[in-house]
């Protein structure tokens, strides 16, 4: 019998927000593989931390490329395809020997997620556990809802252009920004122009140990870490 690919969320980073069914997959499995930067243990692998059985295998896949190739450059796609190529052939090769095999995933698998890429080429069965994001958990961190009544959210990168985000911007009632890391100045810049900059907070390591929660204006230049989002909450139609 052929094997199932599992892509199973594991949530914003603290084991706690993991689904029951999350957990005792994790824990049963024989194969867990996991996404991660060459030389580092990886925040997937890090969350589950002490939950994977003695005895099973771990196939780490490690990225061939981050930020060392900027998004534009066509070797970014040939790299990146060629990498998800390989990493779907030896999962298929597993579950064709009758191995189940387990995929953590930050966040929601199917979110934004390294686990689409795969889901998207695999041809064999798989199934996919749904987890909280790590945006639910930045704004649940701010203490605020992020929508009212009729409130419009939009979900944007902070690796878009300027232009685009403030095009964005002007027409969302509640924003959660991604991936800012090296792209703060220029999201700065687009809740500017766009009115929101001093409604705007920031969530580092959300639902983690070192959670850093703050209004955009009080935070520090430069670039910021990986695990940060810029929330803006929206303020529209209550009883």
């Amino acid at each position: 019998m052929t094997g199932t690919i599992h892509g199973v969320g594991l949530g914003p980073g603290n084991r706690d927000l993991m689904s029951v069914r999350a957990d005792r997959l994790v824990r049963q499995a024989r194969h867990v593989a996991y996404f991660r930067k060459a030389g580092r243990q990886g925040q997937a692998r890090r969350i589950v931390e002490g939950m994977i059985a003695p005895g099973a295998t771990e196939h780490a896949m490690e990225y061939p490329v981050t930020t060392e190739i900027p998004l534009t450059d066509p070797r970014y796609n040939a790299c990146l395809s060629a990498f998800y190529a390989e990493c779907t052939e030896r999962l298929t090769a597993l579950a064709r020997a009758g191995e189940d095999v387990v995929v953590l995933c930050e966040g929601d698998p199917f979110f934004y997620g390294s686990f689409m890429h795969l889901h998207a080429r695999l041809q064999v069965p798989v199934e996919v556990v749904p987890a909280t994001t790590g945006m639910s958990a930045a704004w649940t961190a701010t203490g605020l809802p992020i929508t009212w009544g009729d409130d419009v959210l939009s979900v944007l990168m902070g690796t878009l252009a300027e232009d685009d985000l403030v095009r964005h911007m002007e027409a969302a009632d509640a924003l959660v920004v991604m991936k800012i890391g090296r792209n703060i100045d220029k999201v700065r810049r687009a809740l500017t122009r766009a009115g929101k900059a001093e409604a705007a907070w920031i969530v580092e390591y959300a639902a983690m140990d070192q959670q850093s929660v703050r209004p955009l204006a009080e935070a520090g230049d430069g670039v910021t870490p990986y695990f940060s989002i810029i929330i803006v909450h929206g303020q529209g139609r209550r009883p």
